[in-house]
């Protein structure tokens, strides 16, 4: 039934629906490839029965076979649907929508404007914002797609482009087409995306019901299915790229790269809310069955039982954090406790305070403008006395920077860009992990703040710097640098050291950060430090740079403005007080309804 590709130049069924030969020498839907990159490796390692079935027939064959294919497809997939094991998941279409020449136009039309930017014309992944996207856009051309439904090394059946049209992908640049696309007009831009890959021409409904995993009944999590994961994640050697808590931060990360020569890291699995493909545990059991195409991520198909890989699944779930979500509480509260503060991120005491996530995002108010940190969120605890107040706080770091090669600003050169192209931001030379508080220098009288990237003229800001290599610096009495700004046009400017009354410790572990910065409430220098009142709500931001991914000076993650709030206690007055006055109304409502029965009926 196959028939093989011809030579020399070649028009494709679905290329053939919408292109002209104005069309096809203008190279808008040129293939575009890379010699010896993912598509030959895709082809090699692609079951051997697809090149079979390629061999001895005629270009029109070829084009009558996938005609055919095409007519049928609805029907394969509505027979399909009562199958055993048929995967279902969220943002799956509820009903599917056949291919006709109109669609695929249409879906051109869609395409050129919405998603060229990013994917490219020919759909190479070489749009003219694609190099300073990381991970950048996906090539379409190749045929690789990471979250599928499908066997290892195969093409993703159409339900799987429509999922991630529709859910996008958390934590890159492809976000969801849900409320601005109809369903009709994403199966529009399915369909033209299918044009980019030759490969989706020679399917048969035979090769899309071989391709297609099927899923067994789930494994209910219990603490025996848990543990046989955990165990699983250590004989699999799972740690190794993912590290010993799931954070990304195993021996082996730093040295991967993925099919197109791009640097990649082990992913976090504890931030649930960034999982690429879901973060239930039947969108992660897929992944094990499947692999990622184009990154180390293998299949477990072959190694692993479809027992184990639920049990293994499972036990994923369990390392994903239980913290809320960054951004989800405003206000920062710090409790008050008496003796000395805790100086030590492993102090149980902390656990006492309340802890608040914050939300970071890339510094892109002025060049060059960031739009790939490292770190999005940080989690803050903070506990106050009668004279100092200290913060934890504690982010994600796959790797611990302490050294310092560079300067601490970016120098004219570096900010020649508007934005930071991708390869740029590697680094070449070694750079420190930081962090940063920032506080309004004057307690605003009214609800306009000083801008909360480092303030504005007349409108000044205080920051507390910890920075990873003044850890151990003998010529330094503490890691933390106090400093001043009034926007962001000239570097901030260090206290003296005689007014450096801030304090800091940090440790590294596991893929993980915590450090313990303090200061006293109030100083004598109010023109440049901010004093702490319990009671009132006080501006606080956070800055944080990741020196393996190239951040320093304006390249950074960075916070809105959040709340500070030294709660207070309630005096046993108050409550003395209220009882009183309950007391004294209940009395005087018997009094009056004595007084009213006395009195009987007028």
């Amino acid at each position: 039934m196959g028939g093989s590709r011809p030579e020399g130049p070649h028009v494709g069924f679905m290329e053939s629906l919408i292109s002209s030969p104005s069309d096809a020498s203008s190279g808008l839907l040129a293939p575009a490839t890379q010699p010896g990159g993912p598509v030959a490796r895709r082809q090699a390692h692609a079951p051997m029965r697809r090149g079979a079935m390629r061999q001895g027939t005629s270009q029109a064959r070829t084009k009558l076979r996938a005609a055919a294919f095409h007519a049928l497809l609805i029907l394969c997939a509505g027979m399909a649907s009562v199958c055993a094991g048929q995967v279902v998941l969220d943002g799956f279409p509820t009903e599917t929508v056949a291919m006709t020449p109109e669609i695929v136009e249409a879906g051109r039309q869609l395409y050129t404007e919405r998603c060229s930017f990013c994917h490219g014309v020919a759909g190479a992944g070489d749009g003219s914002v694609a190099d300073y996207l990381d991970p950048r856009p996906r090539d379409l051309t190749s045929g690789i797609y990471k979250f599928r439904t499908t066997g290892t090394g195969e093409l993703p059946m159409d339900e799987d482009i429509f999922r991630v049209i529709t859910r996008g992908v958390p934590g890159t640049a492809m976000p969801s087409w849900t409320e601005v696309l109809t369903e009709d007009e994403r199966w529009q831009l399915v369909h033209y995306i299918k044009t980019f890959c030759e490969d989706f021409e020679y399917l048969t409904e035979e090769d899309y019901v071989e391709m297609r995993i099927t899923v067994g009944a789930e494994l209910a999590s219990t603490a025996e299915t848990v543990a046989k994961g955990e165990e699983l994640y250590r004989n699999m050697k799972c740690w190794e790229c993912h590290g010993d808590r799931g954070r990304g931060d195993g021996p082996a990360s730093g040295t991967h790269t993925d099919d197109w020569g791009y640097p990649i890291w082990p992913f976090n699995l504890t931030q649930g809310w960034q999982y690429r493909g879901g973060s239930t545990a039947k969108d992660i059991y897929i992944r094990f069955t499947t692999g990622i195409s184009g990154t180390p991520m293998p299949s477990y198909a072959d190694n692993l039982s479809d027992e184990e890989r639920w049990q293994l699944a499972h036990y994923i779930r369990t390392l994903i954090a239980e913290e809320a979500a960054p951004g989800s509480s405003v206000v920062l509260r710090s409790k008050s406790l008496k003796g000395d503060l805790p100086t030590d991120p492993s102090d149980p005491r902390w656990e006492t305070a309340e802890p608040t996530e914050i939300a970071l995002s890339g510094q892109v108010i002025t060049r060059p403008r960031w739009q790939n940190p490292a770190i999005e969120s940080i989690n803050v605890r903070s506990l106050y006395n009668e004279d100092d107040i200290a913060f934890l706080l504690e982010w994600d770091d796959r790797r611990e920077d302490r050294v310092h090669q560079v300067g601490d600003e970016l120098s004219a050169d570096d900010v020649e860009d508007t934005y930071v192209r991708l390869g740029s931001s590697r680094p070449q030379e070694a750079m420190r992990d930081a962090v940063a508080l920032q506080f309004p220098v004057k307690m605003p009288e009214g609800p306009v703040k000083p801008h909360f990237y480092r303030g504005a003229p007349g409108k000044s800001v205080n920051l507390w710097m910890w920075a990873a290599d003044r850890s151990g610096d003998a010529e330094r009495d503490t890691s933390v640098e106090e400093m001043n700004a009034t926007g962001y046009v000239d570097p901030p400017v260090p206290q003296p050291k005689e007014s450096q009354q801030t304090h800091g410790a940090a440790t590294w572990s596991e893929g993980k950060w915590q450090a313990v910065i303090s200061r006293t409430l109030t100083t004598e220098d109010s023109a440049k430090d901010i004093q702490f009142v319990p009671g009132l709500f006080i501006p606080i931001a956070f800055n944080a740079w990741e020196g393996s991914n190239g951040e320093r000076g304006l390249k950074m993650s960075m916070s809105s403005w959040y709340s500070l709030l030294l709660e207070t206690s309630t005096p046993v007055s108050v409550y003395l007080y209220s009882l009183v006055g309950i007391l004294l109304a209940c009395g005087f409502e018997l009094w009056l309804v004595r007084r009213l029965r006395k009195a009987g009926p007028a």
